[in-house]
């Protein structure tokens, strides 16, 4: 398997949790490298440009407004199949589906409050990581 890279956000709810350094291990136990990583407070205009894709979904404004509500951190891992590593720790969208050891079964507060973003494509990785980080920021 050749070495990917994909995008992942910690979202506003386990930051206000302080589960940064817990989310960041699962990760790093299940394979992947942080090679860049930032806390920031996303703007409105950020939110809606990042979620654009939902904009006619009826869950984009509540979306926007929680990615707003507190800081994330926002950051580029590396690994092996690094999508799929991310997706498969991560867990199910709902944490009452996800599997015992996930990210969002053991941290996640809720369906809305899930605690992680991860891309769902190479495609949609390489496209969000260019949302938030420049080359130069990515070290690895």
């Amino acid at each position: 398997m050749a070495v990917t890279r994909t995008f992942s956000i910690i979202k506003p709810d386990a930051t206000r949790r302080n589960q940064t350094g817990a989310v960041t291990k699962m990760l790093e136990e299940a394979g992947l490298r942080v090679v860049a990583s930032k806390r920031i407070q996303l703007s409105k205009e950020q939110a809606e440009g990042f979620y654009a894709v939902h904009k006619d979904r009826p869950f984009y404004g509540e979306l926007c407004n929680f990615m707003t509500s507190g800081p994330v951190v926002v950051q580029v891992l590396e690994g092996e199949d690094a999508v799929k590593r991310n997706r498969d720790i991560m867990g199910a969208t709902n944490p009452a589906d996800a599997a015992p050891g996930t990210i969002r079964k053991e941290l996640a507060e809720s369906i809305e409050a899930n605690s992680v973003h991860g891309s769902d494509s190479e495609e949609n990785a390489a496209t969000e990581i260019a949302f938030f980080f420049n080359d130069d920021e990515i070290v690895g």
